[in-house]
């Protein structure tokens, strides 16, 4: 196995080649009873195996492979140079110059420049898409890009709390409140099994009339905000992508070491919920 193992991942040079035929040779003269040996014939072929002689480089870019065959090599990095190479092969040369809209010649340009150009176009378009079309868009992408330092800690409101790390403006995307996307059926069957289990809170935010958003067991920072009667942020539900999302804005300058907090506006019920803000407008129930 050793042996068949070598030739199948070295080849075979020109010795092995002739010791199979030998091999082959006296096979056919035994009379061992082998019939399937008077239906093979022996066809040259050439050595696999040569060492001594130095690959070419391809002219191409590409590159060679070993075994014969690109999928079995894995992944590996492509050179730039090599990329550059092959992408400057497959452009087809053209002496005409390219003409704009207007039927004015225009000179020809480098084809990473093109290209780059092009890039830098899209992306402006993309920029004033967002800008007259949906400010809320490029907000939450801004938000994506750079996330605001926030971190939770012990509470003088209510157990845990979400402070600010930085200076936040205002009208500002703070957080998004992330969590699963359930329906109202399945959120009362969670809160009534969430009492079952001695979960004390449970993180559910209602985005419309049949959505909720359950961030009890797994969501972000944003299900340690604390209510307040005077809050410094808001909840706001926009649209990307035609997906419902629930983002905290800021109402106002938000300094370091300041807890964030927005008003839950829990509907009226007949059992009250203490509230525990302690500012100067506090109702005294958060429902």
């Amino acid at each position: 196995m050793t042996i068949l193992y070598d030739l199948w991942n070295e080849g075979i040079d020109e010795e092995d080649i002739r010791h199979l035929r030998v091999t082959y040779d006296r096979m056919l003269l035994q009379d061992s009873g082998q019939d399937w040996l008077n239906d093979t014939l022996w066809v040259p072929h050439p050595p696999t195996c040569e060492p001594w002689l130095k690959r070419k480089r391809r002219d191409d870019g590409m590159r060679d492979h070993m075994t014969g065959c690109a999928r079995s090599e894995g992944y590996y990095k492509i050179d730039k140079k090599d990329k550059l190479k092959y992408l400057n092969s497959l452009r087809v040369p053209s002496d005409e110059k390219p003409a704009d809209t207007q039927g004015m010649s225009i000179p020809a340009q480098p084809h990473a420049s093109t290209r780059a150009g092009s890039e830098r176009r899209s992306e402006q378009r993309r920029l004033l898409s967002s800008f007259s079309c949906d400010s809320d868009l490029l907000k939450f992408n801004q938000l994506k890009f750079r996330k605001k330092k926030i971190r939770f800690c012990k509470s003088h409101i209510h157990d845990w709390g979400l402070f600010a790390l930085e200076p936040i403006a205002a009208d500002e995307m703070v957080i998004e409140y992330v969590g699963q996307n359930i329906r109202q059926v399945i959120a009362d069957m969670r809160e009534k099994r969430y009492e079952d289990e001695g979960i004390g809170s449970s993180y559910m935010f209602r985005v419309d009339h049949d959505t909720i958003i359950d961030a009890t067991k797994c969501g972000n920072f944003a299900r340690f905000i604390n209510h307040s009667c005077n809050p410094n942020c808001y909840a706001k539900v926009i649209t990307v992508e035609s997906q419902k999302k629930i983002v905290i804005y800021s109402r106002q300058p938000i300094n370091v070491n300041e807890e964030i907090t927005y008003d839950y506006k829990f509907p009226i019920e007949d059992e009250k919920i203490p509230c525990l803000c302690g500012a100067e407008n506090c109702r005294g129930t958060l429902n």
